[in-house]
């Protein structure tokens, strides 16, 4: 009986694992997305890995760049997470569902690293307009 638990124990760790690496990298896009609800820009930029950084120097800059080219991000109705997989011992790609601030829908794949801190940074974001919407 032992021999079975400590199997179903050894069989279930790396699940667990995945599904807490996968809430931890949403509890990031979260961070950063509320911070972008308050106009907060350094909590956003926070939220943002080295590379990301090293693109956008300052925080200013950074948020800027959100308000310019993620809109729907930056601000919606509506942001839902959608599934996630794990790219790697360290990686995450996260999708959500957003509806902008407009009412059209997208879908966002948010790409995350662990840094060696362990804090799950944001690498990158791809912006994909629902099939059949103008705007």
């Amino acid at each position: 009986m032992r021999a079975w638990l400590a199997l179903l124990l050894v069989l279930a760790g790396p699940a667990a694992a995945d599904d807490a690496a996968r809430a931890a990298a949403q509890a990031t896009i979260t961070r950063q997305v509320e911070a972008f609800g308050r106009d907060d820009a350094s909590a956003a930029y926070a939220q943002a890995a080295p590379a990301i950084r090293e693109l956008f120097p300052n925080a200013d800059l950074f948020i800027g760049m959100v308000r310019n080219q993620y809109r729907p991000v930056y601000r919606h109705r509506s942001f839902v997470f959608g599934a996630g997989r794990d790219t790697g011992a360290d990686g995450v790609v996260q999708s959500v569902a957003i509806q902008d601030e407009y009412g059209v829908d997208w879908t966002a794949e948010y790409s995350l690293v662990r840094d060696a801190d362990g804090q799950w940074r944001i690498t990158g974001c791809r912006l994909i307009k629902a099939p059949g919407t103008n705007a």
